[in-house]
């Protein structure tokens, strides 16, 4: 009788620790991370991480040297050597001198080989709302080709640091 429990136990013991130890390595890292409008939600309560004034050498103020961009981090993320966790997110929230707005952009660290030249992150244009804009055609502003690659070959000049210029 104690043999057929001590062995029962000991089975118990092993299929708790598969099972704790499967669920442990599926979460440990996220493969892929597609952002919808809720990723950006409430993008102006995330991490401020600078504000800056001037002309953007990214462009994002349309030349105007008295403009401000603001850049958020969600959950204040950082590298970690030297790359950004998969479902990382970036918003870059830029206004005129007057306080109207610019545009507000985005970049979200997707994963999963989603655009491997550009270290698999994917740029998005934002609403005031912060969900995904729409181009004339009705189609989501977003993509790793987003306006025809140019924020994808502009953050190429920042390959050195995951693509990210500000931090």
């Amino acid at each position: 009788m104690k043999k057929t429990t001590i062995i029962t136990l000991l089975l118990l013991a092993f299929a708790t620790q598969t099972v704790f130890q499967s669920c442990t390595d599926d979460n440990d890292e996220i493969n892929e991370f597609v952002a919808d409008d809720s990723s950006f939600s409430g993008f102006d309560l995330f991490h401020l991480h600078a504000t800056k004034q001037g002309i953007d050498p990214a462009m994002h103020s349309n030349g105007d040297s008295t403009a401000q961009r603001k850049i958020y981090f969600k959950d204040d993320v950082s590298p970690s050597n030297g790359r950004y966790p998969v479902g990382a997110i970036v918003v870059k929230h830029s206004t005129n001198s007057d306080g109207s707005l610019n545009q507000i952009t985005a970049m979200v660290k997707r994963g999963n080989n989603f655009d491997t030249d550009g270290g698999d992150w994917e740029y998005f244009m934002l609403q005031p709302d912060g969900k995904i804009a729409k181009d004339p055609s009705g189609n989501l502003m977003r993509g790793a080709k987003l306006m025809d690659g140019m924020c994808q070959n502009c953050h190429t000049g920042a390959a050195n640091k995951d693509y990210i210029f500000s931090k």
